[in-house]
């Protein structure tokens, strides 16, 4: 096991990672790193540990998102010429949020919840 310092947030953090495999620990904090800032620098959450749940939230999301099209890609393939394609609906043209409709709910809610639960101080633990 390598052990590599990195920083997110411009806090520094040591992590272990299996050897060879060091691009990849980089890149996932590449992306880390890039999310927790653009929530930091939009100005609505201060928390390093709010910001840090939302990132991966985002995250999360991005990654069910590439795998329903995924599947998607693969059902398609798979689908006879004669069947019409799924009806997906188009985000409204209003919407900022790159998420569809229900997951932007979804998230909201859950922002919402965390926002109940981490009370006025804004802190997880």
């Amino acid at each position: 096991m390598k052990q590599i310092e990195v920083q997110i947030l411009q806090q520094s953090y040591l992590l272990t990672c299996p050897e060879g495999h060091e691009s990849r620990l980089l890149d996932a904090v590449e992306r880390v790193d890039t999310a927790m800032t653009r929530i930091r620098d939009a100005g609505k959450v201060r928390a390093r540990e709010r910001i840090a749940v939302l990132a991966a939230l985002n995250l999360a999301f991005e990654i069910a998102d590439r795998e329903a099209a995924d599947l998607a890609a693969s059902t398609t393939a798979v689908r006879t010429a004669t069947e019409p394609p799924p009806n997906r609906p188009a985000p409204a043209a209003s919407e900022s949020s790159p998420l569809p409709a229900d997951d932007h709910q979804r998230l909201q809610s859950l922002v919402q919840q965390l926002d109940h639960v981490l009370g006025e101080d804004g802190r997880l633990l």
